[in-house]
């Protein structure tokens, strides 16, 4: 079955629409029409009786039995008497002989004085009559008779008008509905047409938008508000790879030369084993840093338990007694929240780790309940990072940073300190993945200052 389109669909709904407005507006104006009619002309005839009646009042039927002839349109007026038989009448009957036939005439009733109906046609080829019978003295009925082909002529007219009217405006209805949709749906056609020409290489071109704050418009600024991302996130990506190609690229070099060298030696030394497995490891480190950065990314959420961040620190620290530096603990009561026990681990562990990199005598990470959020923070007495290098610490493979005093940072490539460039980044992401943010503030002391922030 072929796809109807919006145009097509919405014309036939038109085109519906104004059929059945027709059908009902002609179907209630016919009936108010011919009961109008019909009450107007029952009226007249009605009020011709009852003059017929009022002359017989207190008098004797007319000479002849001839009725002057009835006003306003009104075709006959009769009397009869209590028998059924017509005592006088307007016209003559061998004339007029259909009119003068009453079959099923109304007649008043005990204390009824005018009865109405609407006679059938006497014959085929005859009209409708309205009928009306007065009561009269002494036992007397008058029937005054109007036959309905005015009505009928009318009611006809407005059919015939209905009939012939109704394609046109049904058809109209269509066409303008075609018309106002194809106009409508034009921007439609070219943000379609220039969102088919986007490619992985042509993330950069962005869909026309037709102005306004209609519906069309805001759909078109969310199209390009979604390339934008995707134009970013494309971009993230090619760097992340192109780092990430770096960053395995050297260990390997390293690797390579240290094993050629041990191998060119009759009795390799230890020493050039021990370089090539630390380089082995740090390869290692790597491809799990990258790994976890692709389930955080395109991994499904893990299913939250309640975590203890004081209780999660204090565990960290413990695990800390052989540092470099001090690693003191700052968590004087329980920090309940809901998250994923091992990537919140993982999360501190990455801040601490980066911490005892650059401290210089002490790291303090301390548990708290602040302003309705959980707070995981972590500080040491290194260098700092300056105010414009805050964000850029969270960048996957960001350099590993040492101070050199102004201007302010520089890019150790070597990864001397052991670090892959991701740890941040990890601990960034596990933070949104939970509802939070990771931040980079300075110490009131010196030094740097992490913030783990989790609703």
């Amino acid at each position: 079955m072929a796809r109807t389109t919006v145009r097509t669909r919405t014309a036939a709904a038109a085109a519906l629409a104004m059929a059945a407005v027709l059908a009902a507006g002609g179907l209630w104006l016919h009936a108010l029409l011919r009961a109008n009619l019909l009450d107007n002309t029952t009226g007249r005839t009605e009020l011709a009786a009852r003059k017929v009646a009022a002359q017989l009042d207190g008098r004797t039927l007319p000479p002849g039995g001839r009725l002057p002839a009835p006003e306003s349109g009104v075709d006959l007026v009769l009397v009869r008497d209590a028998a059924g038989r017509t005592v006088a009448t307007t016209g003559d009957p061998k004339h007029a002989p259909d009119l003068h036939r009453l079959d099923g005439a109304p007649r008043p009733g005990p204390g009824e004085d005018s009865r109405s109906a609407v006679l059938p046609p006497a014959h085929p080829g005859a009209q409708r009559r309205a009928v009306v019978a007065v009561g009269a003295p002494g036992g007397h009925t008058v029937y005054a008779m109007t036959v309905l082909g005015d009505v009928d002529d009318a009611t006809r007219a407005v059919e015939i008008g209905l009939l012939a009217g109704a394609p046109p405006l049904i058809g109209f209805a269509a066409a303008l509905a075609w018309w106002v949709t194809g106009h409508a749906l034009r921007p439609v056609s070219a943000i379609r047409t220039e969102l088919a020409a986007v490619t992985g290489s042509e993330l950069d071109r962005r869909v026309p938008d037709p102005g306004g704050a209609d519906e069309i418009a805001q759909l078109a600024r969310t199209v390009n508000d979604t390339l934008d991302r995707l134009e970013r996130s494309d971009a993230r990506q090619r760097q992340f790879t192109a780092d990430a190609s770096h960053e395995l690229r050297n260990p390997l070099a390293a690797v390579r030369s240290r094993l050629e060298v041990a191998l060119a030696m009759d009795r390799p030394d230890r020493e050039s084993v021990a370089a090539a497995l630390a380089d082995t490891e740090r390869l290692q480190r790597t491809a799990a840093d990258l790994l976890l950065l692709a389930r955080l990314d395109g991994g499904p959420a893990p299913r939250p338990e309640p975590v203890d961040l004081a209780l999660l620190a204090a565990e960290d620290v413990a695990r800390r007694g052989g540092s470099r530096v001090a690693v003191r603990l700052d968590a004087r009561a329980p920090v309940p929240v809901s998250g994923n026990p091992a990537r919140l681990e993982r999360a501190l562990a990455n801040l601490v780790d980066n911490a005892l990199r650059y401290a210089r005598t002490e790291v303090v990470v301390r548990a708290a309940a602040q302003d309705g959020w959980a707070v995981l923070e972590v500080t040491d007495d290194g260098p700092g990072i300056p105010e414009a290098d805050r964000d850029r610490v969270f960048e996957r493979f960001s350099p590993s940073y040492r101070w050199e005093g102004p201007p302010g940072l520089s890019a150790d490539r070597g990864r001397a300190g052991g670090g892959t460039g991701l740890g941040l980044a990890i601990a960034r992401q596990i933070a949104r993945a939970h509802g939070g943010d990771v931040r980079a503030l300075p110490a009131p002391a010196g030094g740097a200052r992490l913030l783990l922030l989790i609703r």
